[in-house]
């Protein structure tokens, strides 16, 4: 029988003390509050990191520790659509120096920021120059499931994904269900416009609202998403973060 994962939501202060005996890094899940169309909750982003940061702590038992999520994130992108709550970057960044100040006062010097937004990883990487000085601590980042690019490549049909799309959707069926409206799934509502001149991959990259590109707040086509397609994109990617973690701390 496999003994609890560390999850700091979970334990007591006594248990936490225990366990940082053997703690030698500390997983903070990053989301968002944000649109995702008309069939996924606006936690889907917050929900999908802590789920995988939680599988990521178990596969690295007993030397991670899993922090409570952040559940809002970096995302004027999408504050057309009613709901959106964005937080300023300078604000995630306070937020994660508090975190990470506190956890450092218990011992913990090594970080692993896991975002599931887009949106964030600009700011994480300012987050990253900043803090590792700024508090002497060792801080990475990545996004949750991005190392599996070459299995969303080969299982995805549509060449834009990334948000309420085919790929994303397929995560949260195998990861957290609740999250998805399947009775409402559908493909993006495409819009003309400058913002394809903006994507990545062009000479120019850009600032534009999401109602710019997409009338439904989607991109890709959620109607062709799957449990299994999720299941070998997530397996994927936490074999490949729990190797890359081991191989640094």
């Amino acid at each position: 029988m496999m003994p609890n994962p560390y999850f700091l939501t979970r334990m007591t202060w006594p248990e936490v003390e225990q366990a940082l005996k053997t703690v030698k890094i500390a997983i903070i899940p990053l989301g968002a509050h944000e649109q995702h169309g008309p069939h996924m909750v606006e936690s889907c982003d917050a929900v999908l990191a802590e789920e995988m940061g939680k599988r990521l702590t178990e596969r690295l038992y007993p030397e991670a520790i899993l922090t409570p999520v952040i559940n809002m994130g970096v995302s004027p992108h999408h504050l057309h659509f009613p709901g959106t709550i964005s937080l300023e970057p300078a604000t995630v960044i306070a937020i994660l120096r508090d975190m990470i100040k506190s956890l450092k006062r218990h011992g913990i010097e090594q970080f692993l920021i896991l975002n599931a937004h887009g949106g964030n990883q600009a700011t994480l990487g300012v987050a990253a120059d900043q803090l590792t000085g700024e508090l002497d601590v060792r801080i990475y980042y990545a996004k949750t499931t991005a190392s599996a690019k070459d299995v969303m490549d080969r299982r995805l049909e549509s060449k834009l994904y990334g948000h309420s799309c085919e790929r994303e959707v397929s995560e949260a069926l195998y990861l957290a269900p609740h999250l998805v409206r399947a009775d409402k799934l559908e493909a993006a509502d495409y819009r003309e416009g400058r913002w394809k001149k903006l994507r990545p991959g062009n000479p120019l990259q850009g600032f534009y609202y999401y109602d710019e590109m997409t009338g439904n707040g989607c991109i890709g086509d959620a109607t062709k998403a799957s449990e299994e397609i999720g299941k070998e994109i997530v397996e994927t990617a936490l074999e490949r973060l729990a190797k890359a973690v081991q191989e640094v701390i």
